[in-house]
């Protein structure tokens, strides 16, 4: 089992900026892939970014590229998501989730976060 908590989230203006956590606890962490998602309100839920268990395999969405970055400190068993030039439409649930092998599929991940919402006002 591994359990995972995020935080960082909170109320942002249009074109800001806000660092998300993700730190586990239980198994151990650097073996598993990290991945973010989010669910926008009424929306199915979406990739948003993922890191493989060193952090030498990386993906982000492309609604995303060159704005949200993914990484990861397995010393602390956290993975952060660094997101840049938010927009309104952004605003969500955004959720961690881990697993052995590495993907971009939510139903891939077995281990879920409670997710921590990310309001853009604009």
């Amino acid at each position: 089992q591994v359990q995972l908590v995020e935080s960082g989230g909170g109320l942002v203006q249009a074109g800001g900026s806000l660092r998300l956590s993700c730190a586990a606890s239980g198994r151990p962490f650097y073996s598993y892939a990290v991945g973010w998602f989010r669910q926008p309100p009424g929306k199915e839920r979406e990739f948003v970014a993922a890191i493989g268990w060193n952090g030498a395999r990386r993906d982000v969405a492309d609604s995303v590229t060159g704005r949200f970055t993914i990484s990861r400190d397995n010393a602390k068993n956290t993975v952060y998501l660094q997101m840049n030039r938010l927009k309104p439409d952004e605003t969500a649930v955004y959720y961690c989730a881990a697993d052995p092998l590495f993907g971009v599929i939510a139903s891939s991940y077995d281990y879920w976060g409670q997710g921590t919402q990310v309001t853009v006002d604009s």
